[in-house]
């Protein structure tokens, strides 16, 4: 057999850039992105507004709001079990695959508390009380239901029904541009107007492809491992399996095997990347196993504590937050004049997008 094709860090960096909409940024509509990315983390709702902006020309934040407001993209937890921006169709389409997963998740936290409790009846008794198309908060949805089910407190009732049983959206204006509102859910079936898809009948897993392929997209090369800490999913193998004669496959410097659609972007390792600012948990660090791709060992943690962090030449070299409208960076290495230089000038145009232009102020901290 013909030995693998070995990609480096450096090339596995340029081809994650390419995907994530991070080497150019790209000229196409917010819905489109949202799809291509295979949804935005979401958890914290301004944070997609950025993910968007340091990946599109020309971004307008009333475009998301707008998608939001019509229905064409959702807040729904999915991934990781864990609050996602992703379009409609979408939504619909790859709930029912990560039933199990949701479930099992909410159970980690709090098996002991649902101990006995019928999930099946307990869904049927959440779905009754929501078929009115109120939205109500997770609070007042596990205080319906309290009273039947007592013994595991409200919160461990609400996560588990917000969060695997029952397929919710987060309604606006909760995510809007520059707006903070509770969380209010309904329904998905109700907001989107159509049941989530089911199970395949014949059980073939043709959306566990479908999620292979997506990920690649946007993410690959990578190895099934990676493709796990993106989606959550175990399960996954089978659909590996099933359309391995429709990918390609290499080796990093570590030996595991990675797997990629074959007409995907590859750039040269030498490509020039951008200096690029990232939202709080971000897909490009969160959605690998191995992020040594783009995040030193030494600094992975804060991909998980939420730190919004700056790549420069491609990889993580600073972290960044705002005060009273000034971008502040503070490095995690020396940087050299021109990466300063390019520093600041990407955080002036985030500080003008962040005001709406009405301000453009850097200020970067002392290397360490």
């Amino acid at each position: 057999m013909k030995p693998m094709t070995v990609l480096g860090t450096r090339a596995l960096n340029r081809a994650t850039l390419a995907r994530q909409l991070l080497l150019d940024r790209a000229d196409m509509p917010v819905r489109d992105a949202v799809a291509h990315l295979g949804g935005l983390q979401a958890q914290e709702p301004q944070e997609p507004f950025v993910g968007l902006w340091t990946r599109l020309r020309a971004f307008d934040p009333a475009a998301l709001s707008g998608l939001l407001v019509g229905r064409s993209v959702v807040r729904t937890h999915l991934m990781r079990r864990t609050v996602h921006l992703l379009t409609a169709e979408d939504a619909l389409a790859w709930r029912a695959r990560h039933d199990a997963m949701l479930r099992q998740r909410v159970l980690g936290t709090y098996r002991r508390e649902l101990d006995g409790v019928d999930l099946d009846e307990l869904a049927a008794a959440g779905r009754a009380v929501m078929a009115d198309g109120e939205p109500r908060s997770m609070g007042e949805l596990a205080g319906a239901l309290a009273d039947r089910w007592p013994a595991p407190g409200r919160r461990a009732l609400g996560e588990m029904l917000v969060a695997a049983l029952l397929p919710m959206a987060q309604l606006p204006p909760r995510g809007l541009w520059r707006t903070r509102a509770g969380v209010r859910n309904v329904l998905l079936s109700s907001w989107l107007g159509r049941e989530i898809d089911p199970p395949a009948a014949d059980g073939s897993d043709p959306v566990g492809q479908a999620l292979v392929r997506r990920y690649l997209a946007a993410f690959g090369p990578a190895a099934s491992a990676d493709l796990r800490a993106w989606c959550g999913l175990a399960g996954l193998p089978a659909a590996v399996s099933a359309m391995r004669g429709e990918l390609v496959t290499f080796r990093d410097e570590r030996g595991r095997e990675l797997l990629d659609l074959p007409d995907a972007p590859r750039p040269d390792p030498d490509t020039p990347a951008p200096v690029r600012f990232l939202p709080a948990f971000d897909n490009a660090l969160l959605g690998y196993h191995d992020r040594t791709r783009i995040v030193d060992d030494a600094h992975r943690g804060l991909s998980v504590a939420g730190a919004r962090v700056v790549l420069v030449d491609g990889r993580v070299a600073a972290t960044w937050t705002t005060e009273a409208d000034v971008v502040i960076v503070t490095p995690l290495r020396r940087l050299s004049r021109s990466d300063h230089a390019a520093v600041a000038e990407e955080g002036r145009s985030l500080a003008s997008f962040l005001s709406d232009d009405d301000g453009d102020r850097v200020q970067i901290d002392a290397s360490p």
